[in-house]
């Protein structure tokens, strides 16, 4: 199982509309689930090359708690099954 927290989800939101857009949007768009979203789509596609099947959630809720703890509960924003 794979874990991937994203660390720089606002500057990467800022990067990609600019800093004026990252304030407007900022109020209505979760920049943590847009980047995820991005993500999750890229994998998809790789793992498909690599005839990988697989199961990608992106959840909301979880903190990792000191780099050595997943702290509970969750709840799923997205989940997609990948077929090769």
């Amino acid at each position: 199982m794979l874990i991937i927290e994203v660390k720089n989800a606002r500057e990467v939101m800022r990067q990609r509309i600019g800093p004026l857009g990252e304030r407007l949007f900022g109020k209505v768009v979760d920049s943590e689930a847009q980047v995820e979203k991005a993500l999750i789509q890229e994998i998809e596609l790789a793992f498909k090359e690599f005839g990988i099947e697989a199961r990608i959630l992106s959840v909301q809720g979880a903190k990792l708690v000191a780099d050595k703890n997943l702290q509970i509960p969750i709840q799923v924003r997205e989940d997609r099954v990948v077929d090769p």
